[in-house]
């Protein structure tokens, strides 16, 4: 997709009344520090649209970026951060599923979770509670320049299983430094939002006319 204009239109929190929205909706969910922030960055083309942090637990509000005025980026809080109180991480918690469950507009989720690692609890946690919402996340696996290219396989294995991934599930390698996995997202994107259809009959059009 060509990026003509992008901005961050809205910010809900805690007690904020979610909005609703014309446009679709695509969601990005991952613990805290898994590179929520540097994949909409890389998306974008911009470096610093999605503020990121070396500091976990930096986003804590639901943030929708408006892609040229044609669907939402939307940003939900990163999970699983430690040092945040249990009260806290129960009001991200009810702030995600009220979004999940409300959205008249979402069309999918995207998982991100570190290739490098075993999927934690709250990954799983977090795939079951996407899927019990009714959407079968699109699993991002992140910072795959991290790793040799001679353990890719390896490691989605072990995401897979510690997923407990359903059949069928996509799985995209991406890196934010090498760009790895960028164009395979946006197809992803650009099919959920029913944005290739509207393209291809722009471009058909163009041509015909």
């Amino acid at each position: 997709m060509v990026i003509k204009q992008v901005s961050l239109e809205l910010v809900c929190g805690y007690t904020s009344r979610l909005p609703k929205t014309e446009k679709p909706e695509v969601a990005f969910a991952g613990k805290s520090n898994v590179g929520k922030s540097s994949l909409i960055n890389a998306l974008m083309n911009r470096k610093s649209l999605a503020r990121t942090s070396a500091q976990p637990g930096k986003t804590q509000t639901i943030n929708f970026y408006n892609v040229n005025d044609s669907l939402y980026l939307v940003d939900l809080p990163g999970y699983g951060y430690a040092r945040v109180s249990k009260e806290e991480k129960e009001k991200w918690g009810k702030l995600i599923e009220r979004y999940l469950h409300t959205s008249k507009q979402l069309k999918t989720v995207f998982l991100l979770v570190d290739i490098r690692h075993v999927p934690g609890e709250n990954d799983r946690i977090m795939y079951d509670w996407i899927c019990r919402n009714g959407y079968q996340p699109v699993v991002i696996a992140t910072k795959a320049d991290k790793i040799k290219k001679s353990q890719l396989q390896k490691q989605i294995k072990i995401l897979r299983e510690g997923l407990s991934v359903k059949p069928g599930t996509k799985l995209i390698p991406f890196s934010a430094q090498t760009k790895q996995g960028r164009e395979e997202i946006w197809n992803e994107i650009e099919e959920a939002a029913g944005l290739k259809e509207e393209m291809e009959t722009e471009e058909s059009s163009q041509k015909n006319g």
